[in-house]
C-alpha cells in the first residue's frame, strides 16, 4: 500500500487520472497498431481539455511519439521498409522546424494565448484530417465497382505518384541518391523535413499524418518505404521534441508513462486485427471520430472563453467517447471476423 502511495506521488498523478491516461493509451495504441498513425493528435487536445497548459500538453505528447515510433521503427526495421538515409537527409529539416515551432509555442505561452492558438489549431487540423479520411473511404467504395474479384485495379499500390514523378523531374542540385535507387534534391527533402518539425514542434503530434504522404507524393518513395521511413522520423520527431521540451522542464513524466503502458497492449491488439479486418469497413468511423473530437476541442475552447465547466466536460466526453467507439468497432469487427475463420482450413483473414 505504501509502495503503491508512494509510485504514485513519484508520478504526479492520482489513480483515476492514472487509470484513466492507461484506457486512453490503449485507445491510442489500437488506432496506431491498425492505421499505423501515432495517434498523438489525439493525445495534446485531451490533455488541453483537462486544463494543462499547452507547453506540458506538447511536450509530454512528444514523448509519447518518440516511445511508440521506436517500437514501430524496429518492426519496419526487420521488413526492410526503412530509408535510413533519407530519413537522415530530413534530420535538419526536422530540427529547425521543431525549434520554430516550439519557440513558437513558449512565445504565444508568454503572450498568454498558447492554449488558445493551439486548441483552435487542432480543431482546424482534426477537422482537416477527418475531411481527409471520411472522402477517401467513401471514394473507396465507389470505386469498388471498377476493381477486379481481389480488390485491385491493375496499378501496384507501391508505384511513385505521379505527381511524385514531375517533382523528380525538376533537377535542382544537389540531387541525392535514395535507398531505392530514385533521386531527389536536398531541397525537397529539408523542405519536407522542416514543414513536418514545424508541425510536430508546434502541435506536440509526430507529424506522421503529414510526414507519410510527404515522402510518399512530394519525395517519391515507395509507399512500403514511405511508411517506414516515416516512422523512423516520428522517432527523430519525438526524440528532438522531448529533449527541446523536457529542456524547459515541462514534460510530465506520469502521463507518458500511463499513455506507453495503454498503447504497448493497444498497437499489439489492433496489429493483429488488420489480419482480420477490412481497414475500408472502420475507416470511415475513423473519420468521423476525428471530425467530433474537432468539434470536441472547438467546445473546449468555447468553455475557456464563456467559463463554463460543463462544456469542458462535454468536449472531453465527445473527444474520448469518440475514440472509444471506434476502438470497440475495430475490435468488434475483429472478433466477427476471428468467429468467422475459426474452423476453416487455411483460413487467417482477409490479408493473406
Amino acid at each position: 500500500m505504501i509502495e503503491s502511495i508512494l509510485a504514485t506521488e513519484l508520478l504526479g498523478l492520482g489513480p483515476e487520472i492514472f487509470g484513466l491516461f492507461i484506457v486512453f493509451g490503449f485507445m491510442v495504441g489500437v488506432f496506431f497498431g491498425f492505421f499505423g498513425m501515432g495517434g498523438a493528435f489525439l493525445v495534446t487536445p485531451a490533455l488541453l481539455i483537462l486544463g494543462y497548459p499547452a507547453p506540458v500538453a506538447i511536450g509530454s505528447s512528444m514523448t509519447f511519439v518518440f516511445g511508440t515510433a521506436a517500437i514501430a521503427t524496429m518492426k519496419h526495421h526487420d521488413a526492410g521498409q526503412v530509408d535510413y538515409k533519407l530519413g537522415a537527409l530530413m534530420f535538419v529539416g526536422i530540427i529547425v522546424g521543431i525549434e520554430l515551432g516550439s519557440r513558437l509555442v513558449f512565445g504565444l505561452e508568454v503572450l498568454g494565448i498558447a492554449n488558445v492558438v493551439v486548441g483552435v489549431a487542432y480543431v482546424l487540423l482534426l477537422a482537416a484530417i477527418g475531411v481527409l479520411f471520411t472522402r477517401s473511404a467513401l471514394n473507396t467504395e465507389d470505386d469498388d465497382a471498377g476493381t477486379d474479384g481481389n480488390g485491385n485495379d491493375g496499378d501496384g499500390d507501391d508505384e511513385v505518384p505521379a505527381i511524385a514523378r514531375k517533382i523528380q523531374s525538376y533537377e535542382i542540385p544537389p540531387m541525392m541518391t535514395l535507398a531505392d535507387g530514385s533521386r531527389a534534391s536536398l531541397w525537397t527533402i529539408s523542405g519536407v523535413g522542416g514543414g513536418v518539425g514545424l508541425v510536430s514542434g508546434f502541435l506536440g503530434v509526430g507529424g506522421g499524418f503529414v510526414r507519410m504522404p510527404a515522402i510518399y507524393y512530394v519525395i517519391g518513395t515507395s509507399l512500403a518505404a514511405a511508411v517506414g521511413t516515416s516512422l523512423f522520423g516520428g522517432l527523430m520527431s519525438g526524440a528532438i521534441g522531448a529533449f527541446t521540451y523536457g529542456r524547459a522542464g515541462v514534460i510530465d513524466l506520469g502521463i507518458v508513462t500511463a499513455l506507453l503502458v495503454g498503447s504497448a497492449l493497444g498497437a499489439r491488439i489492433g496489429s493483429s486485427a488488420t489480419a482480420y479486418v477490412d481497414e475500408d469497413d472502420v475507416t470511415i468511423y475513423f473519420g468521423l471520430m476525428l471530425l467530433v473530437a474537432s468539434v470536441a476541442v472547438g467546445i473546449g475552447e468555447l468553455a475557456s472563453w464563456l467559463s463554463m465547466p460543463i462544456l469542458d466536460r462535454l468536449s472531453f466526453v465527445l473527444l474520448v467517447g469518440s475514440a472509444l467507439f471506434v476502438c470497440t468497432v475495430i475490435l468488434y469487427h475483429g472478433a466477427l471476423a476471428v468467429r468467422r475463420t475459426r474452423g476453416v482450413p487455411g483460413s487467417a483473414g482477409h490479408g493473406d
